[in-house]
Protein backbone atom coordinates (compact mmCIF):
# COMPACT_ATOMS: atom_id res chain seq x y z
CA UNK A 1 0.00 0.00 0.00
CA UNK A 2 1.19 3.51 -0.75
CA UNK A 3 1.92 5.15 2.23
CA UNK A 4 1.17 9.24 1.74
CA UNK A 5 1.63 12.45 4.07
CA UNK A 6 -1.41 14.88 3.58
CA UNK A 7 -0.06 18.06 4.87
CA UNK A 8 -2.72 21.23 6.02
CA UNK A 9 -1.18 23.80 4.28
CA UNK A 10 -2.65 26.45 7.48
CA UNK A 11 -2.76 27.13 11.06
CA UNK A 12 -6.59 27.73 10.81
CA UNK A 13 -8.36 25.64 13.00
CA UNK A 14 -11.63 26.05 10.65
CA UNK A 15 -10.35 24.73 7.35
CA UNK A 16 -11.96 23.41 3.95
CA UNK A 17 -8.17 22.32 3.46
CA UNK A 18 -8.21 20.16 6.35
CA UNK A 19 -11.24 18.93 4.80
CA UNK A 20 -10.17 18.04 1.64
CA UNK A 21 -7.00 16.13 2.59
CA UNK A 22 -9.60 14.28 5.56
CA UNK A 23 -11.61 13.41 2.83
CA UNK A 24 -9.44 12.42 0.05
CA UNK A 25 -7.71 10.13 3.19
CA UNK A 26 -11.35 8.77 3.23
CA UNK A 27 -12.57 8.50 -0.77
CA UNK A 28 -9.24 7.04 -1.83
CA UNK A 29 -8.84 4.37 1.54
CA UNK A 30 -8.41 1.39 -1.29
CA UNK A 31 -5.14 3.03 -2.85
CA UNK A 32 -3.41 4.56 -0.29
CA UNK A 33 -3.11 5.37 3.33
CA UNK A 34 -2.86 9.25 3.95
CA UNK A 35 -2.36 10.20 7.11
CA UNK A 36 -2.78 13.87 7.94
CA UNK A 37 -0.59 16.21 9.73
CA UNK A 38 -1.10 19.57 11.16
CA UNK A 39 1.32 22.25 10.73
CA UNK A 40 -0.27 24.88 13.58
CA UNK A 41 2.27 23.44 16.34
CA UNK A 42 4.98 24.54 14.69
CA UNK A 43 6.94 26.96 16.00
CA UNK A 44 7.98 30.21 14.32
CA UNK A 45 11.44 30.04 12.54
CA UNK A 46 14.19 31.67 14.24
CA UNK A 47 17.32 30.22 12.32
CA UNK A 48 18.51 28.83 15.98
CA UNK A 49 22.95 28.82 15.36
CA UNK A 50 23.04 25.49 16.84
CA UNK A 51 21.09 24.12 14.32
CA UNK A 52 18.42 22.58 16.41
CA UNK A 53 15.01 21.81 15.15
CA UNK A 54 12.25 21.41 17.00
CA UNK A 55 11.08 18.03 18.21
CA UNK A 56 7.63 18.13 16.83
CA UNK A 57 9.42 19.17 13.40
CA UNK A 58 11.88 16.24 13.19
CA UNK A 59 9.09 14.00 14.18
CA UNK A 60 7.29 15.18 11.20
CA UNK A 61 10.16 15.44 8.63
CA UNK A 62 10.70 11.45 9.52
CA UNK A 63 7.24 11.21 8.44
CA UNK A 64 7.51 12.79 5.33
CA UNK A 65 11.20 10.97 4.35
CA UNK A 66 10.04 7.60 4.56
CA UNK A 67 6.82 8.38 3.14
CA UNK A 68 6.18 7.54 -1.07
CA UNK A 69 4.74 11.24 -1.21
CA UNK A 70 3.26 14.10 0.25
CA UNK A 71 -0.20 15.84 -0.62
CA UNK A 72 0.15 19.81 0.49
CA UNK A 73 -3.31 21.31 0.46
CA UNK A 74 -3.02 25.56 0.54
CA UNK A 75 -4.98 28.28 0.96
CA UNK A 76 -3.98 31.48 -0.72
CA UNK A 77 -3.65 34.53 1.04
CA UNK A 78 -3.14 37.82 -0.56
CA UNK A 79 -2.19 35.74 -3.75
CA UNK A 80 0.63 33.46 -1.31
CA UNK A 81 0.64 30.65 0.93
CA UNK A 82 0.28 31.22 4.35
CA UNK A 83 3.12 32.20 6.43
CA UNK A 84 2.35 29.26 8.73
CA UNK A 85 3.22 27.18 5.80
CA UNK A 86 5.88 29.45 4.66
CA UNK A 87 7.37 28.59 8.44
CA UNK A 88 7.10 24.83 7.81
CA UNK A 89 8.89 24.74 5.07
CA UNK A 90 11.67 26.92 6.46
CA UNK A 91 11.95 24.34 9.37
CA UNK A 92 11.89 21.47 7.04
CA UNK A 93 14.87 23.15 4.96
CA UNK A 94 17.18 23.86 7.85
CA UNK A 95 19.79 21.08 8.70
CA UNK A 96 16.82 18.38 7.79
CA UNK A 97 15.97 17.27 4.73
CA UNK A 98 12.56 15.30 3.87
CA UNK A 99 11.57 16.89 0.48
CA UNK A 100 13.83 16.24 -1.36
CA UNK A 101 13.18 14.25 -4.66
CA UNK A 102 10.15 13.58 -2.53
CA UNK A 103 6.90 13.68 -5.27
CA UNK A 104 4.41 16.62 -4.00
CA UNK A 105 0.73 16.91 -5.18
CA UNK A 106 -0.79 20.28 -4.86
CA UNK A 107 -4.30 20.91 -3.73
CA UNK A 108 -5.87 24.02 -2.76
CA UNK A 109 -9.25 25.42 -1.65
CA UNK A 110 -10.43 28.65 -1.41
CA UNK A 111 -13.65 30.29 -0.75
CA UNK A 112 -13.40 31.96 -3.59
CA UNK A 113 -13.68 30.93 -7.79
CA UNK A 114 -9.81 30.70 -8.41
CA UNK A 115 -8.83 27.97 -6.13
CA UNK A 116 -5.92 29.22 -4.42
CA UNK A 117 -3.89 28.73 -8.02
CA UNK A 118 -1.89 31.81 -7.41
CA UNK A 119 -0.80 30.42 -4.02
CA UNK A 120 -0.35 27.05 -5.84
CA UNK A 121 2.15 28.18 -8.02
CA UNK A 122 3.96 30.06 -5.08
CA UNK A 123 4.08 27.24 -3.31
CA UNK A 124 6.08 25.13 -6.74
CA UNK A 125 8.47 28.03 -6.75
CA UNK A 126 8.75 27.59 -3.00
CA UNK A 127 9.39 23.85 -3.32
CA UNK A 128 11.66 23.97 -5.75
CA UNK A 129 14.54 26.08 -4.19
CA UNK A 130 17.87 24.49 -3.22
CA UNK A 131 17.12 23.36 -0.08
CA UNK A 132 13.79 21.73 -0.51
CA UNK A 133 14.41 20.30 -3.99
CA UNK A 134 11.24 18.33 -3.73
CA UNK A 135 9.64 16.72 -7.50
CA UNK A 136 6.84 18.28 -7.94
CA UNK A 137 3.95 16.78 -10.20
CA UNK A 138 3.56 18.75 -12.99
CA UNK A 139 -0.18 20.36 -14.13
CA UNK A 140 -1.94 18.60 -11.97
CA UNK A 141 -3.00 21.70 -9.50
CA UNK A 142 -7.35 20.85 -7.76
CA UNK A 143 -8.67 23.79 -7.12
CA UNK A 144 -11.44 23.56 -4.79
CA UNK A 145 -13.41 26.80 -5.11
CA UNK A 146 -16.52 27.69 -2.88
CA UNK A 147 -14.75 25.81 -0.77
CA UNK A 148 -17.36 26.96 2.11
CA UNK A 149 -20.19 25.00 0.12
CA UNK A 150 -18.18 22.11 -1.29
CA UNK A 151 -18.83 20.03 1.01
CA UNK A 152 -21.98 17.94 2.62
CA UNK A 153 -22.52 17.09 5.98
CA UNK A 154 -20.54 14.29 5.91
CA UNK A 155 -17.65 15.80 4.46
CA UNK A 156 -18.18 14.13 0.77
CA UNK A 157 -17.58 16.30 -1.89
CA UNK A 158 -21.15 17.28 -3.57
CA UNK A 159 -20.03 18.20 -7.02
CA UNK A 160 -19.54 14.67 -9.17
CA UNK A 161 -17.14 16.78 -11.71
CA UNK A 162 -14.57 17.79 -9.06
CA UNK A 163 -14.69 14.21 -7.82
CA UNK A 164 -14.02 13.15 -11.24
CA UNK A 165 -11.31 15.55 -11.41
CA UNK A 166 -10.17 14.68 -8.09
CA UNK A 167 -9.86 11.11 -8.84
CA UNK A 168 -8.07 11.60 -12.15
CA UNK A 169 -5.48 13.96 -10.68
CA UNK A 170 -4.80 11.42 -7.67
CA UNK A 171 -4.59 8.33 -9.88
CA UNK A 172 -2.09 10.42 -11.82
CA UNK A 173 -0.22 11.19 -8.39
CA UNK A 174 0.18 7.45 -7.86
CA UNK A 175 1.79 6.95 -11.24
CA UNK A 176 4.42 9.74 -10.59
CA UNK A 177 4.71 8.60 -6.98
CA UNK A 178 6.12 5.07 -8.68
CA UNK A 179 7.81 6.67 -12.22
CA UNK A 180 10.14 9.13 -9.50
CA UNK A 181 11.42 5.21 -7.48
CA UNK A 182 13.50 4.94 -10.67
CA UNK A 183 15.06 8.13 -10.47
CA UNK A 184 16.68 7.75 -7.58
CA UNK A 185 20.48 7.96 -8.98
CA UNK A 186 21.41 11.71 -7.95
CA UNK A 187 19.21 11.47 -4.99
CA UNK A 188 22.07 11.40 -2.81
CA UNK A 189 24.46 14.42 -4.65
CA UNK A 190 20.95 16.18 -3.99
CA UNK A 191 20.75 15.72 -0.35
CA UNK A 192 24.17 17.03 -0.41
CA UNK A 193 24.12 19.91 -2.47
CA UNK A 194 21.06 20.89 -0.37
CA UNK A 195 22.79 20.48 2.71
CA UNK A 196 25.63 22.17 1.84
CA UNK A 197 23.70 25.60 -0.12
CA UNK A 198 23.95 28.75 1.46
CA UNK A 199 22.75 32.19 0.33
CA UNK A 200 25.09 33.88 2.11
CA UNK A 201 28.02 31.97 0.39
CA UNK A 202 25.06 32.25 -3.05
Amino acid sequence: MVKLIGLVGTNSDQSTNRQLLQYMAKHFVDKAEIEVLEIKEIPIFNKPADMKVPEIVQAMAKKIEVADGVIISTPEYDHAVPASLLNALSWFSYGIYPFVDKPVMITGASYGTLGSSRAQMHLRQILDAPELKARIMPSSEFLLSHSLQAFDDENQLKDPEQVEQLEGLFTDFLLFVEMMKNLTHAHESNKKAAENFSWEEA
